[in-house]
C-alpha cells in the first residue's frame, strides 16, 4: 500500500480517537496513532489506561465517541467487511468451545471464515505447531492451561496468514520459556512481513521486540516514537568504577548523575575522560555511552504535566 510520492501509508491511523462512557468518563482521549507497515508497534500503558478500549475501537468492537480510525487506508468500522479478514486479532483473552479440542476449535473457525476445505487439516496442523501446541492433542480446551489457551487464540489469529496482527497481552499466563517462544514467533512473523500491533504492560518484552512505541496514560497518548530514537545515546558517558568518591572529586562540575559503582559524565571525549581519571587514581572497569531504558522513558512521559 503506497501513498502519493512513494511513501508507505500507515497500516493503522487514528485521529482524535475518543471514547466517553456514561457519566462523562473519558476512557480514551484524543488519541492519534500511526502504525506503519512492517512495524512491531508496542502499545504500553498501566492497567486501566485505556489500551484495551483503544484496541477494541480499532477492530470495530466498540464505537468511538469522537475521532476516526483507518486500517489499510479504509475507515473503520464502516469497511469492516473488507478490512477484518486481513487482521488476525487476540483481544481480552482467547475464546474457545471448552468441550472441543484445539484442532476442532480451529476447524470451526476456519469454516466460518470460508477458507478452502481441501487443505484445512494441513493448515490447522501447521499453525498449531507454529504456536507450540500438539496437532494430535485430542483433549478438550477446558483442560488447557491459561498459557495453552493463549497459544490457541494466537493460532486462530494466524489461520488466514494476515498481514496485520492485533494482540492484547498475548503473553498473559505464559511462563518465562513460553514468553520467550512467543517473542521469537512474533519476531519471525514480523521478519516475514507481518505488521504487529502489540498491547502490553510488560516493558521488558516491548523493549526487546518493538520498532516503535506508543504510551497511553489515563486515556491520553503521551508518547509515540521509534525505539531507535528513544534509545539513542544521550550524549553522556557512563563510567563504572569502584572509586566513585575519587571520581566525583576528579570530575567536579561534569557529573550528571552517580550511584553505587558508576558515574554519568558530560564529556565529548571518552578517551580523554579515561586518561583524566586514571591520572587521578580512578580505576575504570567499563565505559560506554549512556542510554535511557524504556522504563525511564515511559515513566518520564507518564509523569509529564
Amino acid at each position: 500500500m503506497t501513498a502519493t510520492g512513494g511513501a508507505t501509508a500507515p497500516v493503522v491511523r487514528t485521529r482524535g480517537l475518543t471514547k466517553v462512557y456514561r457519566g462523562g468518563v473519558r476512557a480514551v482521549d484524543g488519541v492519534d496513532l500511526e502504525v506503519r507497515e512492517g512495524d512491531v508497534y508496542g502499545f504500553l500503558g498501566a492497567n486501566g489506561s485505556g489500551k484495551t478500549t483503544t484496541v477494541r475501537m480499532l477492530l470495530g468492537l466498540v464505537l468511538a465517541s469522537e475521532g476516526d480510525v483507518e486500517v489499510f487506508g479504509e475507515p473503520m468500522p464502516r469497511n469492516g467487511a473488507s478490512v477484518l479478514p486481513r487482521i488476525g486479532a487476540l483481544v481480552e483473552g482467547p475464546g474457545a468451545y471448552p468441550h472441543l479440542s484445539g484442532r476442532r476449535n480451529l476447524a470451526l473457525l476456519d469454516a466460518i471464515d470460508g477458507s478452502p476445505r481441501a487443505d484445512r487439516p494441513g493448515r490447522i496442523g501447521a499453525v498449531l505447531e507454529q504456536v507450540g501446541l500438539d496437532p494430535d492433542d485430542r483433549r478438550p480446551a477446558r483442560t488447557y492451561s491459561l498459557g495453552m489457551r493463549q497459544r490457541l487464540g494466537l493460532a486462530g489469529a494466524l489461520l488466514r496468514r494476515p498481514p496485520l496482527l492485533v494482540l492484547d497481552e498475548p503473553t498473559n499466563g505464559l511462563d518465562p520459556q513460553g514468553i520467550r517462544e512467543m517473542r521469537e514467533l512474533l519476531l519471525a512473523l514480523n521478519r516475514g512481513g507481518t505488521t504487529i500491533f502489540l498491547s502490553s504492560h510488560l516493558l521488558a518484552e516491548i523493549e526487546q521486540m518493538s520498532t516503535r512505541v506508543g504510551v497511553l496514560d489515563r486515556g491520553r497518548l503521551v508518547l509515540q516514537e521509534d525505539m531507535s530514537v528513544l534509545q539513542a545515546p544521550t550524549g553522556l558517558v557512563r563510567v563504572r568504577t569502584p572509586d566513585v568518591a575519587t571520581a566525583l572529586r576528579a570530575l567536579d562540575g561534569h557529573v550528571a548523575d552517580h550511584g553505587p559503582g558508576h558515574v554519568v559524565v558530560r564529556s565529548p571525549d571518552p578517551a580523554g575522560l579515561v586518561a583524566h581519571l586514571v591520572e587521578r587514581g580512578v580505576r575504570v572497569t567499563e565505559l560506554g555511552p549512556e542510554r535511557r531504558t524504556l522504563e525511564e522513558i515511559v515513566l518520564a512521559a507518564s509523569e509529564a504535566p
